[in-house]
C-alpha cells in the first residue's frame, strides 16, 4: 500500500493555495492595502509550511511498508559457512535480494515500527514497519561478550528518519499512538528456509516446508 501518495496530493493542494496567498499578497502590495498584503503573506506562508510538513511525512514514510495484518516482509536462506558461521540470503517484499555473511548460533533481526492515530489514516498513513537490522546472535552469554559479531543495515538510506519525525508531531497533538522495536531470531546451526512475517504484535520467523 502506497501510503505516500495521498500526502503528495495533499502537498500539492497546499503549495497551489500558498501561491494563489502569494499572488493576492502582490496585488494588495499593488493596491496598497497594508492589511491585506499582512493577511494573504501569513496564509501564504502558514500553506507553504503545511506543504513542506506534508511533503517530509511522505519522504519519511518512503522505505515504509503498510502493516495492516500479518505479511511476508521477506523470505530467508541461512547456510552454515563454518564453526558459529553462516550466510543469510534475504529476498525482501520489494524483489530485493541481499547476502550477509553472520557469525553466532541463531540469526537475529529487528525493525522498527510506527502506529499512527486512527485519524491519520485518513491522510493514508497506517501503521507501518521498516526492516532494520540484521546480525547473528549467540546462544551462550559468554560467547555474546567474547566472539566477534558483525551487523549490517537492512533499510536502504531515507533522508528522513520516520522516528524523529514522528516524536516531531508528537508534539502538536495526538499523531502517533505508538513508535517501538521488534525484534526475532531463530537458529541457523542447520540451514534453513525461513519466511520472516512481521504483524502489529511484532517479527517472528516461520520455517518454509
Amino acid at each position: 500500500m502506497n501510503m505516500a501518495g495521498p500526502l503528495t496530493l495533499i502537498m500539492a493542494a497546499f503549495a497551489v493555495i500558498s501561491a494563489v496567498f502569494t499572488v493576492m499578497a502582490l496585488v494588495a502590495v499593488r493596491r496598497r492595502r497594508v492589511i491585506g498584503t499582512a493577511m494573504a503573506m501569513l496564509l501564504g506562508l502558514l500553506c507553504l509550511t503545511l506543504a513542506a510538513l506534508a511533503g517530509s511525512v511522505s519522504l519519511a514514510t518512503h522505505g515504509y511498508r503498510a502493516l495492516t495484518h500479518e505479511v511476508v516482509a521477506a523470505t530467508v536462506a541461512t547456510r552454515v559457512t563454518g564453526p558459529q558461521q553462516f550466510s543469510a540470503t534475504f529476498t525482501f517484499a520489494d524483489g530485493r535480494r541481499s547476502s550477509f555473511e553472520l557469525t553466532g548460533d541463531a540469526i537475529y533481526v529487528d525493525a522498527l515500527v510506527v502506529k499512527w492515530h486512527p485519524w491519520a489514516n485518513l491522510l493514508g498513513l497506517h501503521t507501518a514497519y521498516q526492516l532494520d537490522r540484521v546480525g547473528g546472535r549467540y546462544d551462550r552469554l559468554e560467547d555474546e561478550q567474547t566472539r566477534p559479531r558483525r551487523v549490517y543495515p537492512l533499510a536502504p538510506p531515507n533522508p528522513v528518519d520516520m522516528f524523529q519525525l514522528a516524536r516531531f508531531l508528537a508534539r502538536f497533538g495526538p499523531v502517533v499512538d505508538a513508535e517501538y522495536g521488534s525484534a526475532t531470531f531463530v537458529s541457523a546451526r542447520q540451514p534453513a528456509d525461513l519466511e520472516l512475517r512481521i504483524s502489529t504484535s511484532g517479527l517472528l520467523f516461520r520455517r518454509l516446508p
